[in-house]
């Protein structure tokens, strides 16, 4: 018998799911909770420098998406190891209510202190909410067939970031910026809703005890620590305090040493680690995060920096930049569908993560262009080339993650994957904003840019008095703006040459065409017990119907493709 033959006979064609009335609701209520999450993510930015004007916290101001990205990304590793001893549902329904009660605090915020608090809880239940909707989306769905839903997910995401910054824009120039978290309040009880009727998936078994005996908590508090320490230098360095400086080294070279720790005490030390060695030992896998991270970097730059320039160069309101940016929004999301129907039809995920690339390099290159005087059809039209290069990277990286791994590692695998992009999002947010601190020290007239202090971030002081200035001075400013930016996109480019570096790194490995039996839906394991027991019946009756006759060599091939990893017992 030939490879070929051997791999045929232990590799059948696998029995799907049938996505009935339970996988739909399943899904709405993942998305609906997804959609919660980047709505409040993408409105903030359109809404920040009104909130700095009014809560006078000009020196403060960055810590308002830090610690969101602090407290998100920290809880990362965590969250995927708890959906995998104590469930999803429960964790998904504990992320969505620390999102409600940082909703709640920030909205009556009283200082900046008490915005950035009400943020870092919001970043607990974000990231929970984000990394909760990949796993379970993969419980659900094979990876072979994941494509499309991946690009359900993009579309999502895409919807909510595309009247999540008008939204914002409106809110702080028409009423308060205060409704932009109150706003989440009664969405976060419908996505608690649908969470806690109709998400029917199963709970791993064990008491209480026996579960929190089971936690590596060791790990996870290294970890903490770790990116906390990382987080807090990369937000200080280049505007709080120089890079070179021994406050922002000391805490960025700790930090950093911290999560190298982590990472060998998961391979050596817990016998149940939050994420096992397994995920990172190969080539495939760790270019895919690789991938991710870079990705994570290029990304934010867009979404948190070009309502910079359209409200800096072109003189947008807090409104007219969120809409102003659906030309990247409501691109993002079909790219994302285009590159996860893509790896669906042809198999191979390298294609569209190549494409992914060479748009997110070309886009980058024509936002270069912009200066203040640039007309709408070239804001627009570079914006579409970098968004849909953005679009498919988004939902691109996931595929070669996680197609060398065992389904049982997947869980792990996508935190790990959450916590890199994250991460990166927040080296990508420092990274820019140094940049503009720099460049606009270097470019602005001297009268203007005297009146900020020392240790203030400049765009964000800047934006609302540049309407007032007379002229020359105004179209001064706006240009030092402009060629400002243009540094960011640069920078970018090279660093979006490092994700066309990791191409080289992908091997194409098989895509899996099953899920994990542990963690899917309630109905359906109702369903496929009904199912092998009517075989059974029927073959100890000497009664074979054409259904079970057709059947029979898909359960007795997926018997011996997946013997000893049952979570459940076949009745033999």
């Amino acid at each position: 018998m030939s490879g070929k033959e051997e791999r045929d006979v232990a590799m059948p064609e696998p029995e799907k799911l049938n996505k009935g009335r339970a996988f739909w609701l399943t899904m709405i209520a993942v998305t609906m909770s997804l959609f919660l999450s980047a709505l409040d993510l993408t409105g903030v930015a359109t809404a920040l420098p009104t909130i700095t004007a009014d809560l006078n916290g000009g020196d403060n101001f960055v810590w308002v998406g830090s610690a969101f990205a602090l407290s998100s990304t920290a809880v990362l590793p965590l969250s995927g190891g708890l959906a995998d001893i104590f469930g999803r549902r429960p964790i998904m329904l504990i992320s969505i209510a620390f999102f409600a009660i940082g909703s709640a605090l920030a909205g009556a915020a009283q200082s900046m202190n008490m915005l950035i608090a009400a943020r870092a809880i919001q970043g607990v239940g974000g990231g929970g909410i984000i990394n909760l909707t990949e796993i379970i989306t993969s419980d659900l769905v094979p990876l072979a067939e994941r494509g499309i839903y991946q690009g359900m997910l993009g579309l999502t995401w895409s919807f909510a970031s595309g009247i999540g910054p008008p939204i914002g824009g409106s809110l702080a120039e028409k009423a308060s910026w205060r409704w932009l978290f109150y706003l989440n309040l009664p969405l976060t009880g419908i996505a608690f809703f649908l969470v806690l009727f109709f998400l029917r998936v199963r709970t791993p078994p064990g008491s209480m005890r026996e579960k929190l005996r089971r936690v590596d908590w060791t790990g996870n508090a290294i970890v903490v620590v770790g990116t906390t320490m990382a987080v807090i230098g990369l937000t200080w360095a280049g505007i709080k305090y120089p890079w070179g400086s021994g406050r922002v080294l000391g805490l960025l070279i700790s930090g950093l040493f911290l999560i190298g720790v982590f990472v060998v005490y998961e391979a050596k030390v817990p016998v149940e680690p939050t994420i096992p060695w397994e995920v990172v030992n190969n080539r495939t896998s760790i270019s895919g995060f690789a991938s991710t991270f870079v990705h994570g970097i290029t990304s934010i730059s867009i979404i948190y920096y070009l309502p910079v320039f359209f409200q800096a160069c072109l003189g947008a309101s807090p409104i007219r930049s969120g809409v102003d940016m659906l030309a990247t929004a409501l691109v993002v999301a079909p790219f994302a569908l285009v590159c996860g129907a893509m790896v669906q039809i042809m198999k191979k995920y390298r294609p569209a993560n190549a494409t992914g690339w060479l748009l997110t390099i070309i886009g980058f290159g024509l936002l270069t262009l912009l200066k203040a005087t640039s007309n709408i059809g070239q804001w627009v039209g570079y914006q579409l080339v970098a968004a849909a290069g953005t679009g498919m990277i988004f939902a691109g990286t996931v595929f070669p993650i996680l197609a060398p791994l065992p389904v049982s590692r997947t869980a792990a695998a996508l935190a790990f994957f959450a916590f890199m992009r994250a991460f990166a999002q927040t080296w990508g947010i420092t990274i820019s904003a140094t940049i503009l601190q720099n460049e606009l020290k270097k470019k602005l007239p001297e009268a203007f840019l005297a009146q900020f202090p020392q240790g203030t971030e400049i765009a964000y002081a800047a934006i609302p008095q540049i309407g007032n200035l007379p002229e020359p001075l105004r179209s001064e400013v706006r240009a030092a703006f402009a060629s400002s930016m243009a540094v960011i996109w640069k920078t970018m480019i090279g660093i979006a040459g490092l994700g066309v570096l990791t191409l080289f790194g992908l091997k194409e490995v098989e895509m899996k065409m099953f899920t994990d039996d542990a963690f899917g839906l309630t109905e359906a394991q109702k369903q496929r017990k009904h199912d092998e027991e009517a075989t059974i019946t029927g073959s100890n009756s000497g009664i074979t119907t054409p259904k079970e006759k057709a059947d029979a060599p898909r359960h007795e091939s997926r018997l011996e493709a997946t013997l000893g990893e049952a979570s459940e017992g076949l009745h033999i």
